[in-house]
């Protein structure tokens, strides 16, 4: 067995040079361009790459990946670990005008892991040579043109000095509720996480020789754990073949998701539940008519909460298109867990149960909880009462702590922060778990995650997870964008802490903007049994997010106090 994916990349090429790893639609268009990548070549470009780092006397030092949507990250990627050189993927410069968010985070990453070359494209490159103004470091770091390097610098590549502790790649966190921290990730940590996914989305050999299409088709971005570590590395792990194609042509038309996955007949493809929701708000008899959905055995939905509501409607609205039910495979997995730790069985539905019950939070009547299965082969979940550091008795609400040899090292070059979420202890004296910071409790083996511990909502006296609320907003009316929406709570005077909805909405609803206000304040009334203090409506895209395009409500709370939201409508309910 190999001991890291340097030598699984030099395997695979070894006896199979000449199948497809990857194929990439550049257009996002299945009868558009098709850029193919083969093991053969996967295989001498990244040696190339790496031979040239190491020429320049880069191994063990930090490499910033600066790529579009494409197949060269994937060079420049396995280029680093086959130097020995520690990879940073990060999101790609969109020309000169940059946002505040963007250039903010890549001055950290910058910073944080001490990046002494960045890797990218001839586009990109020239978008960074308009920056120093913004992000001066750039003076002093080294660029590197991938798509320059001859093949023939392969020659000079020697296979590095590494083991399974050694660190291949820093994965920055998306920063949903803090600052985006470096995951320290070994080459160990990548190989049992493979097998992991390998396990959980039933990418035995059996099956995958049963199957006549890709392994993964998959648009979710690269520079993020969902996006890398599934598609993108368990294909090589396996020797697979997989589709892929950028998010911005995912977003601009979801239904071209569907139209690669009936193309390419994937055995794998998944995103979080706002992409299927996307996918049902483009669902034409048209689209129907044409999809066949049937070879996709495992649609897995993960990175945010899972919905009951989606996993039905999906569906069924897709049924006459071949989808099965028992397709959806609901999961949980973090950064610092390298990815996956849990999922539930392959083809068989997922798991729902009802809320209520002793000592469960008020709730609405019908609201129903997803089951994110079992963890994986070797990896431990206990569910901790964080104030008593005591294990929760079965189906009581706690905080999520893991363990396993997918857990990472801890957080790069931050002692403190390593100690207190990678070096968790309980008072029976079990020790070395990973304190997630999110909620949940286990019921039959199987995990029930309930959302965050930091962004929870305690109004007078109750819990109130912040999700819940977006949620029961969202379905008010067509104009709210799904997966757009921040609930959170701000301290009103005597009153104490109150609760606050953000919800971006399609301007052409103008006109209906006071009603929209009105509705979100009594569903929030009616289903949660809260009193809202603002509904305030922004325009698209302007809701804080994530690189990975999660919510970042502390973010959202800090702009609507300071008065920076792009506002279009509110209703304010102190003042009426």
């Amino acid at each position: 067995m190999s001991d890291s994916l340097v030598n699984v990349m030099l395997t695979q090429e070894e006896r199979q040079p000449d199948r497809i790893a990857y194929r990439y639609l550049a257009t996002g268009d299945c009868d558009g361009e098709i850029q193919e990548l083969s093991y053969g070549r996967l295989g001498r470009r990244s040696r190339a790459i790496g031979g040239l780092l190491q020429e320049r006397g880069l191994t063990g030092s930090r490499a910033l990946l600066l790529y579009p949507p494409g197949v060269e990250f994937i060079c420049g990627y396995l280029g680093c670990l086959a130097a020995g050189v520690i990879a940073v993927p990060g999101v790609p410069p969109q020309g000169r005008s940059q946002n505040h968010r963007a250039l903010t985070r890549m001055k950290r990453l910058i910073a944080d892991a001490d990046v002494k070359v960045i890797l990218g494209g001839r586009q990109v490159m020239a978008a960074l040579d308009g920056m120093e103004e913004h992000l001066p470091q750039l003076a002093d770091i080294a660029r590197v043109v991938t798509d320059d390097i001859p093949e023939d610098a392969e020659n000079t590549w020697r296979a590095p000095d590494i083991g399974p502790d050694s660190v291949a790649f820093l994965q920055y966190t998306s920063g949903s509720t803090s600052a985006p921290r470096g995951v320290t990730v070994t080459h160990a940590n990548l190989m049992d996480n493979q097998r992991v996914l390998t396990h959980g989305f039933g990418h035995s050999p059996d099956a995958l020789a049963e199957h006549d299409g890709d392994l993964f088709v998959s648009w979710l971005p690269v520079y993020h754990d969902m996006g890398l570590i599934a598609p993108v590395l368990n294909t090589l792990y396996l020797g697979g073949t997989s589709t892929l194609f950028s998010p911005l042509h995912f977003l601009q038309r979801p239904e071209r998701w569907l139209s690669a996955i009936s193309r390419f007949r994937p055995h794998t493809s998944g995103a979080p539940n706002f992409a299927y929701e996307l996918c049902l708000r483009h669902a034409t008899p048209e689209l129907l008519d044409g999809l066949d959905l049937r070879p996709w055995r495992v649609a897995f939905n993960g990175a945010e909460p899972v919905r009951a509501a989606t996993l039905r409607r999906f569906s069924d609205t897709f049924a006459p298109a071949g989808f099965r039910r028992a397709a959806f495979l609901p999961c949980y997995g973090l950064a610092e867990a390298t990815l996956m730790v849990s999922g539930s069985a392959v083809d068989a539905p997922p798991t729902l149960i009802g809320r209520a019950g002793p000592g469960a939070r008020p709730e609405p009547a019908d609201a129903e909880l997803v089951s994110c299965g079992r963890p994986g082969p070797g990896m431990t979940v206990v569910i901790v009462d964080g104030d008593r550091q005591e294990e929760c008795p079965e189906g009581e609400v706690g905080e999520i702590w893991i363990a396993g040899a997918s857990v990472a090292r801890g957080y790069w070059r931050n002692a403190l922060a390593t100690r207190e979420v990678f070096r968790a202890s309980l008072k029976d004296g079990r020790s070395g778990f990973l304190r997630t910071g999110d909620l949940g409790f286990l019921r039959d083996g199987e995990l029930f995650v309930t959302g965050r511990l930091k962004d929870l909502l305690v109004i007078d006296g109750r819990n109130h997870y912040p999700q819940d609320l977006e949620l029961s907003a969202e379905l008010c009316h067509p104009a709210l964008r799904p997966g757009c929406t921040a609930a959170f709570s701000v301290e009103d005077g005597a009153l104490g802490e109150q609760p606050v909805l953000v919800a971006e909405a399609a301007p052409e609803a103008a006109p209906e903007f006071d009603r929209i206000t009105a509705l979100i304040r009594s569903t929030i009334g009616e289903a949660h049994g809260l009193s809202v203090r603002d509904v305030v409506l922004v325009s698209p895209g302007t809701i804080p997010k994530t690189s990975s395009g999660k919510i970042q409500r502390r973010a959202s709370r800090a702009a609507y106090l300071e008065g920076t939201l792009s506002v279009v409508g509110s209703s304010n309910g102190t003042t009426g």
